[in-house]
């Protein structure tokens, strides 16, 4: 098994390969868990999907677009101009009806292996380094 540990100003976390079934799965600090099963079911080794996200932040950094929501499988992504928010579905369908009336800050105040939130640059960084990690 090979492994790389990633530390960017807020997050802490390593990439593992096993050499045996050639499957990758990140691990991260606990404020951020989420963030591994979510890179592993929604990204796995899908480079067209790294580069759709990637785009979605260069867009909101150049103000083409405001907040981005992307539905997945199990996850949804919630893009701001300078955050990324990761809520599993299951969460995210019971606070969704509320979403208009809450700031998404306030409606994404859930448990750790639920949701998470780190910086937009912090985030395109973690894209990368997956990236690279997979290829």
């Amino acid at each position: 098994m090979n492994s790389t540990f990633n530390y960017s100003e807020d997050m802490e976390y390593e990439f593992i390969h096993d050499s045996l079934t050639g499957s990758a799965t990140a691990r991260f600090s606990m404020e951020h868990e989420i963030m591994g099963p979510w890179l592993e079911v929604e990204i796995g080794k899908n480079t067209t999907k790294l580069l759709e996200l990637i785009k979605v932040i260069d867009n909101l950094k150049e103000r083409q677009t405001k907040d981005v929501v992307v539905n997945g499988v199990e996850y949804t992504l919630i893009f701001s101009e300078d955050s990324v928010s990761i809520i599993s579905n299951a969460n995210f369908e019971q606070i969704e009806h509320n979403l208009e009336n809450v700031e998404i800050e306030q409606g994404l105040n859930t448990d750790f292996d639920s949701s998470a939130e780190c910086g937009i640059e912090d985030f395109k960084e973690l894209l990368v380094k997956w990236s690279n990690f997979i290829k």
